[in-house]
């Protein structure tokens, strides 16, 4: 590995807001024992008086074998491709077997919307609707987001539609119960987050909740002191507001508000 593919790899987890990589110290040498004395060889038998040499077992057969076959690691791909393209990262993806989360999901969701989009909105994780359909922030939280979009652009006089910006999330396959992606499962899915964001290149980049602000920003600030203010991602301007989600609960209207007031920001810095 030439010290710039290991430059990028440092530069992709400080961005996932991974401080310190664990080092495994060198084994230490075994004990010194003392030699014990070698007997003399014996001397060889004559040629005519020695066995006959035992033929070779025959090779085990491995479909009764008890254990389950090695599992192979997956090549790790570089964190930026010359001439990547989104059609190659999907191909990337595959089937993806990455981590646990392949356990109990249905559908890997990649994203969708215009990979031309000057604007992306990066969310957590699929849902269980988005699990089944296979394309991001289509349930209750989706229907908010594009009501967001499409409601705030029409009152700030941007015509704008969600299919004219990019949606993905942190990790492309659904936590069991929902639960928040581990540092582990992010850190998998981190690679091809960092390669869409690069292939795309938009102007902005909305981070919708707390998971997509640790994994662009590694800020372990939340999202009530990140809100509202720019910060930056590889140069792109960065600004991070409430998770959909989050804004259906019934004792965060005050939050609606400001996350109204966070697209305003966006929209106008991004279209105007």
């Amino acid at each position: 590995m030439t010290p710039e593919e290991i430059k990028r790899y440092l530069e992709f987890y400080r961005d996932l807001g991974i401080k310190d990589l664990r080092m495994h110290p060198p084994a230490p040498p075994p004990p010194a024992t003392a030699a014990k004395p070698v007997a003399p060889a014996p001397e060889p038998a004559p040629f005519s008086e020695r066995t006959p040499a035992m033929p070779p077992a025959p090779p085990a057969d491995l479909s009764e074998s008890p254990l389950p076959p090695p599992v192979m690691a997956p090549a790790i791909l570089p964190m930026q491709p010359e001439n990547d393209t989104m059609e190659r990262i999907r191909a990337d993806i595959g089937d993806c077997k990455r981590c646990r989360l392949c356990q109990d999901r249905n559908k890997i969701v990649f994203g969708a919307g215009n990979e031309k989009a000057p604007l992306v909105f990066v969310g957590e994780g699929p849902g269980a609707d988005e699990d089944a359909s296979g394309l991001p922030f289509v349930g209750r939280a989706g229907q908010l987001l594009t009501q967001m979009i499409e409601g705030t652009s029409q009152k700030e006089g941007i015509p704008l539609l969600r299919e004219q910006v990019y949606i993905c999330n942190v990790v492309k396959c659904r936590p069991p119960e929902n639960r928040t992606p581990l540092p582990d499962e992010m850190e998998v899915c981190g690679q091809f987050l960092f390669r869409q964001l690069m292939a795309l290149q938009p102007k902005a980049i909305c981070c919708l909740g707390s998971t997509a602000s640790k994994a662009l920003l590694g800020s372990k600030d939340g999202v009530m002191k990140l809100r509202g203010k720019w910060a930056k991602w590889r140069d792109i301007p960065v600004m991070v507001t409430y998770h959909p989600s989050y804004l259906l609960r019934p004792y965060n209207q005050n939050a609606k508000r400001e996350a109204w007031d966070d697209l305003k920001k966006v929209l106008h810095f991004v279209y105007d």
